[in-house]
């Protein structure tokens, strides 16, 4: 079988981060994605300079150039979206309804339509008009506050909690939710996905543990954010690093016992945190005697929960990313399979996008005729005519 997604018609309008992210899952899994990017925009991203054969999130997609500061480029838009099962946009409350296509107008015309809208504060509320990042979004749901080390500054977790992880991967999730609702009543409607909403959704079982006063609210101190000496990282003698989690009795108890370290009485000594500055400068100690990999061959075969901390050059080639073909290299670019795998579904092979396409491509299934189209590149208002016309949103109106 195809993807699961197989016949599901979405469009993306270009935007940064999140909202890529999620229409590069949806794609991922099947669903037919055209991407509406400003003129001139195909290839290269005026707002981060990304080229697009090099951007794993604009995978397997179409890319289509039409100016929206024109009735008629707007026009079309309305066109593709009426065909399509789903919208995506990225931009801040207000955008896309000043370019004719909100989603009142839409839903009007396209009754059935599932309206994303990724932004970083989210549609109402005090922030709702101002300008973000990842690192403001995760900072106000108290997921930043949470990660570093004890006495340190909070480190940003790269931007894999607020764009992705709170933002495009829910979206994702919400997109196939509605549609199906869509398909089974008739009716589409409008989704409010912001990421700092997506942040806090993902510290649930840190809410949990704090509730149970098992939690405290300071960085470092805790059992899952380097805090305790069973689930940290480890130095090792050629300045590369062990990630360990030998959280449970079992986990723990083998990893003392390989590392010939004193057994603990009741199996339960690691769980006090009075003993875990002893505790950590023990196995700091022990690890630095021992390069990385030495440490990964003595204890390959110990279920003790101890893993290499690879780097981006080391992860592909890596036997256990290997096994999975977890990574796949793609006109040269090294970059993560899709996820996750189905037993009767096939995921195709990504491809990478590239300059915005011919717009036959995608306006001739609407009814557009081949000489209705030259007309509209020749004016500027689609790209394939190697104009550079004028586009809207601006960069700052993305939410990110």
């Amino acid at each position: 079988m195809a993807g699961p997604l197989t016949g599901v018609k979405i469009v993306e309008f270009a935007g940064q981060g999140a909202a890529p992210f999620a229409a590069m899952m949806l794609a991922d899994h099947g669903a037919d994605v055209t991407r509406i990017c400003r003129m001139g925009a195909g290839a290269v991203d005026p707002s981060s300079g990304m080229r697009a054969e090099h951007d794993v999130l604009l995978r397997s997609r179409r890319t289509l150039e039409i100016d929206l500061s024109t009735e008629e480029g707007q026009s079309v838009a309305r066109d593709i979206v009426a065909a399509s099962d789903g919208l995506i946009e990225g931009f801040r409350p207000g955008v896309m309804e000043r370019l004719g296509l909100g989603p009142d107008q839409l839903l009007k015309r396209n009754p059935r339509l599932v309206y994303g809208r990724m932004t970083g504060w989210g549609q109402t509320g005090i922030n709702s008009g101002q300008g973000g990042h990842d690192i403001n979004y995760i900072a106000a749901t108290g997921a930043l506050h949470a990660c570093g080390r004890a006495g340190a500054p909070p480190v940003p977790p790269l931007n894999l909690v607020g764009d992705f992880g709170g933002g495009g991967m829910l979206l994702a999730f919400a997109m196939v939710s509605a549609i199906l609702s869509a398909r089974g009543s008739g009716e589409g409607q409008v989704i409010d996905c912001a990421m700092t909403d997506g942040s806090a959704l993902l510290m649930s079982m840190i809410w949990s543990l704090h509730a149970e006063r098992r939690w405290q609210d300071e960085r470092g101190a805790n059992m899952l954010d380097g805090g305790a000496p069973f689930y940290r990282t480890y130095e090792t003698a050629d300045g590369k690093y062990l990630a360990v989690g030998a959280i449970e009795e079992k986990f723990h108890a083998a990893l003392i016992e390989a590392l010939g370290l004193p057994a603990d009485p009741d199996g339960r000594a690691h769980w006090n945190p009075s003993r875990w500055p002893e505790q950590h400068a023990m196995l700091e100690a022990h690890f630095r005697t021992r390069t990385r990999d030495q440490w990964c061959a003595a204890l390959a075969e110990v279920d003790c929960c101890v893993t290499p901390v690879l780097s981006l050059a080391e992860v592909a080639s890596h036997p256990v990313n290997m096994g999975r073909e977890a990574y796949l290299t793609i006109d040269d670019v090294v970059q993560p399979a899709p996820a996750p795998r189905y037993s009767r579904s096939t995921l195709d092979r990504p491809r990478m996008s590239g300059a915005g396409e011919d717009p036959q491509v995608v306006l001739k299934g609407l009814g557009y005729s081949e000489d209705e189209i030259e007309r509209l590149v020749k004016a500027g208002v689609l790209g394939g005519g190697g104009r550079q016309g004028r586009e809207l949103p601006k960069a700052s109106e993305r939410t990110n």
